[in-house]
C-alpha cells in the first residue's frame, strides 16, 4: 500500500515537473515565506485563472507561509459535485472530448487499469466521424487483448454504443468504454449526436451511461475550461480526466477547471504508457505544487 502511494506521488511530481520549473522563473531560490505579491505572480505563472488568483490572494496574509496557501488552494475543491458510482454490471462509461485531447489513449489506459484489476472490458469505437479514430482504438484493443465493437466511418455512432452494451450484457462483461466524436461539422451537430448516443445507451441498459467523462488536454491551460462548459451543457458531465500534464507548464489550470465547473477530477494522465493514468488525489496534487514553491521547514 505504502509502495503504491509512493509511486503515485512520484508520478504526480514527474507530471508537474514543467509546472514547478515555470515557478522557478519567478522564485530562483525557494523560501519558507513570501510577500503576497510574489505568491500572486507564482500562481499566475502556473496558469491559474486570474480572477481565481485574485480571490486567493485577497484572503492571504501579507507574508504567506505554506499552510496559508494550502488552506486557500484546498478551498477550491470544497464545493465539487459528488459522483456516486452505482453498482452496475456492466459499468458503462461514455468518453467525451475534442480531437487531440488524448481520448483514445485515455480509453486504452482505462481499459488497461480495469483489466489489471481482473475485470472483463469491452470497447466501443463510437467516434465514427474519423476513420483514424476507429483504427487507432482498434489497434489499442488488439494490443491490450480486449474486444471492440467497431464499424465504418460515417456509420451511426449510437448504434455502435447500443451494440457494445448489448454484447457486454450477453457475455457478462464488467466494463464498457465507448468513444465519441470530438468534432462534427457544427457544435449543434455534435450536441445532437452526443444526446442521441446517451438516449440510445439508456435504451440498451437503463441508466447507462453510468459515467460521462470529459477528457481535457492539460497543455491547453485555461482554454480547456470553455470546452468543458460547452460539453457539460450538451450532456451533463460527471467528471474529468486531465491528460498530458507531464508536457505542460500549465498544471495550475487544473485549479481553474475545478473552480469553474465544480466537477470531480477522476484521473490525470502523466505519460504515454498504459499505466500512466493515476487516480487524482487533491492532497498530493496541492502538496506537489507547494513543494515547488516553498522551502521545507525542517525545524
Amino acid at each position: 500500500m505504502f509502495g503504491f502511494l509512493k509511486k503515485t506521488k512520484e508520478k504526480i511530481t514527474k507530471g508537474l515537473a514543467k509546472t514547478t520549473e515555470a515557478i522557478k522563473s519567478v522564485i530562483p531560490e525557494k523560501k519558507e515565506k513570501y510577500p503576497k505579491d510574489v505568491i500572486e505572480e507564482i500562481l499566475i505563472e502556473s496558469d491559474i485563472d486570474y480572477d481565481l488568483v485574485e480571490g486567493i490572494v485577497n484572503r492571504l496574509p501579507d507574508v504567506v507561509a505554506r499552510e496559508d496557501l494550502r488552506k486557500e488552494l484546498s478551498k477550491i475543491f470544497g464545493n465539487i459535485k459528488h459522483y456516486e458510482k452505482p453498482e452496475a454490471k456492466p459499468f458503462v462509461e461514455l468518453i467525451i472530448g475534442v480531437n487531440g485531447a488524448g481520448k483514445t489513449t485515455t480509453i486504452a489506459k482505462l481499459a488497461n487499469k480495469y483489466k489489471t484489476e481482473g475485470k472483463k472490458v469491452i470497447l466501443g469505437a463510437g467516434d465514427t466521424f474519423r476513420a483514424a479514430a476507429i483504427e487507432q482504438l482498434s489497434r489499442w484493443a488488439k494490443k491490450l487483448d480486449v474486444p471492440i465493437i467497431a464499424t465504418k466511418q460515417g456509420h451511426d455512432a449510437s448504434a455502435v454504443a447500443y451494440d457494445t452494451i448489448s454484447s457486454a450484457i450477453s457475455k457478462g462483461y464488467d466494463n464498457v468504454i465507448v468513444d465519441t466524436a470530438g468534432r462534427l461539422h457544427t457544435q449543434t451537430n455534435l450536441a445532437n449526436e452526443l444526446k442521441k448516443i446517451v438516449r440510445v445507451m439508456d435504451k440498451a441498459m437503463p441508466n447507462a451511461p453510468h459515467r460521462k467523462i470529459l477528457i481535457l488536454d492539460g497543455t491547453q491551460g485555461n482554454s480547456a475550461t470553455e470546452q468543458a462548459k460547452a460539453f457539460n451543457e450538451m450532456v451533463g458531465i460527471d467528471g474529468i480526466i486531465i491528460t498530458k500534464l507531464d508536457g505542460t507548464a500549465k498544471g495550475g489550470s487544473l485549479f481553474s477547471i475545478v473552480w469553474n465547473l465544480q466537477l470531480p477530477v477522476f484521473y490525470i494522465g502523466v505519460g504515454e504508457q498504459p499505466n500512466d493514468l493515476i487516480e487524482f488525489d487533491k492532497v498530493e496534487f496541492i502538496d506537489t505544487i507547494l513543494d515547488g514553491i516553498f522551502k521545507q521547514n525542517n525545524g
